[in-house]
C-alpha cells in the first residue's frame, strides 16, 4: 500500500504470569482497511488486539499509533484515544444495562463534552442506520442479542473513530444474525473511513476482511494476504 500504516506491532510480546500469550507479533494496519486476525482459542489474537488498542502494555516491542509509540502517551491522553480514535465492539455487547439503547450509543459523545440533545440526535441517527431505531428507549436486557450488538456497534462507531476493533463480535449470534451484524458494521465503517481489526475464528466472517492475518502460538503463521 502506499499509504502509511495507522498502527503498527513490532516484534511484540505479553506474558500472563508464566504462560506467553504473544510472542514476536508484528503487524500493520491501514487506514480504511479491514484487517481479520485468525487463529485457534489461545492464538494471542486477542491479547493482540488488546495491545493495539492501548488496553494492555506490551512486556517488549512496540505498538505505534499515528507513529506514536502507545505505552510512552500518558493515561489521560490513551484514554482519550479509546474514547474518540477508537471504538469497541466486544462479543457480548457490553452495554450499561441501566441506560437505555440510545443513551448507550450516546454515552461516548456525552464523555466528550457533547450536550445531550445533540449527542443523542446523532445516536438516534446512527441506530437508524443500523436498523434498530425501535430500540433507542429500551435497556439493553429488553432488546434481543442481534440488536443489542447492533446498538453495539453504533456505539462504538458514534466518534467516527479512525480504528474499530471488534473482538469475536459475532460469535454469540446465530449466523444469520452474525451475517446482518457484519453486513452492517463493514458498512457503516466504510462509510466513516474507518478501519476494522476483527479477531474471529470463523472463515464467514472473517471472508468480510480485505486482509486475512492467520495466529498461531502468540505469533503471525501467515502473511497478510489482500483479498
Amino acid at each position: 500500500m502506499s499509504v502509511p500504516p495507522l498502527l503498527v506491532a513490532d516484534d511484540v510480546s505479553k506474558s500472563f504470569g508464566a504462560t506467553p500469550a504473544l510472542k514476536g507479533a508484528s503487524l500493520q494496519v491501514f487506514p480504511g482497511e479491514v484487517l481479520a486476525l485468525t487463529g485457534p482459542s489461545g492464538s494471542g489474537k486477542s491479547t493482540l488486539l488488546h495491545c493495539l488498542s492501548g488496553i494492555l502494555t506490551p512486556d517488549s516491542g512496540r505498538i505505534s499509533y499515528e507513529g506514536r509509540d502507545l505505552s510512552a502517551l500518558p493515561d489521560g491522553e490513551r484514554s482519550a484515544l479509546r474514547r474518540g480514535a477508537f471504538g469497541f465492539v466486544f462479543q457480548f455487547g457490553q452495554l450499561v444495562p441501566e441506560l437505555t439503547c440510545l443513551e448507550n450509543v450516546a454515552l461516548p459523545l456525552r464523555l466528550s463534552g457533547v450536550r445531550r440533545r445533540q449527542a443523542e440526535r446523532s445516536a438516534g441517527e446512527l441506530l437508524a442506520r443500523l436498523q434498530v431505531a425501535d430500540v433507542a428507549g429500551k435497556r439493553p436486557g429488553q432488546a434481543s442479542g442481534g440488536q443489542g450488538q447492533r446498538v453495539a456497534v453504533a456505539r462504538a462507531l458514534i466518534t467516527a473513530p479512525r480504528v474499530v476493533f471488534a473482538d469475536e463480535p459475532t460469535g454469540a449470534l446465530d449466523s444469520h444474525n452474525g451475517e446482518q451484524v457484519m453486513r452492517l458494521l463493514i458498512a457503516a465503517a466504510r462509510e466513516r473511513g474507518s478501519a476494522v481489526v476483527l479477531v474471529t475464528h470463523e472463515a464467514r466472517i472473517a471472508s468480510w476482511a480485505d486482509r486475512e492475518v492467520m495466529f498461531r502460538d502468540g505469533a503471525a503463521d501467515t502473511p497478510a494476504v489482500s483479498r
